[in-house]
């Protein structure tokens, strides 16, 4: 489903942010990538979002190589893809269920099916007392939430997640990594940058070890817990 090919990403200013990574992901596979800050683990997450493209190699997602997405297909292949950011960047002048919806409005999905879309992902991030708040209404972890269930209300084939249990508590990064092992087991495939080792090893989902933009280790779920 994610493919990388002797990847590497290099910006006009600062070191090499990404040298000649290559992996895959299976469809259905959860994976996490880790590494210190600077590691280049956005970097990865915004070359599979199409949010970057790469300087080298190629990138692949649910076989298609993103560097023949002309830049007017890019917002359809962008359906396929949820995104989850460290920031949500909410709407601040639209409610909770109007933000959540947006990704449903611009697929072109009806009203009603929009509105049963966004009750349930609502529902599984604990916030279906929210639908009518605005996010000035809400809490740093609560409109991390509301970012969550937009990402997952269009029921994307892949969710990418930037430190998505960041401003959380540690019960409720647990419900929601929860929710994305539950996303796993409907055959998306998640990929989550994450510095939270320990997080990481409860998971015991496949590890990918980025150093300076380089791939050190690619462990094995089997083989997290130690």
């Amino acid at each position: 489903m994610i493919r990388f090919q002797q990847v590497s990403k290099r910006y006009a200013v600062g070191p090499v942010a990404l040298d000649s990574l290559s992996f895959t992901l299976q469809a259905g596979e959860m994976a996490f990538v880790t590494g210190r800050s600077g590691a280049g683990k956005s970097t990865l997450l915004k070359l599979v979002g199409l949010l970057e493209r790469p300087t080298r190699g190629m990138v692949s997602v649910a076989g298609r190589n993103l560097a023949r997405i002309r830049r007017g297909d890019i917002a359809r292949l962008r359906r396929n893809v949820g995104m989850v950011f460290q920031d949500p960047y909410l709407l601040r002048d639209h409610t909770v269920a109007e933000n959540v919806a947006l990704p449903l409005v611009a697929a072109g999905l009806p009203g009603n099916e929009r509105g049963k879309r966004v009750r349930a992902a609502l529902g599984k991030v604990a916030l279906d007392d929210s639908q009518h708040k605005y996010p000035r209404q809400l809490s740093a972890g609560e409109r991390q939430r509301v970012g969550i269930a937009r990402a997952i209300a269009g029921r994307p084939m892949v969710l990418i997640a930037d430190e998505p249990t960041g401003n959380l508590d540690p019960l409720l990064a647990a419900e929601i990594m929860q929710l994305f092992i539950d996303l796993q087991s409907y055959g998306t495939t998640v990929l989550v940058a994450s510095h939270d080792l320990l997080q990481v090893k409860r998971m015991r989902r496949r590890v990918l070890v980025l150093d300076q933009g380089c791939l050190v280790d690619d462990v094995p779920a089997d083989e997290v817990a130690s």
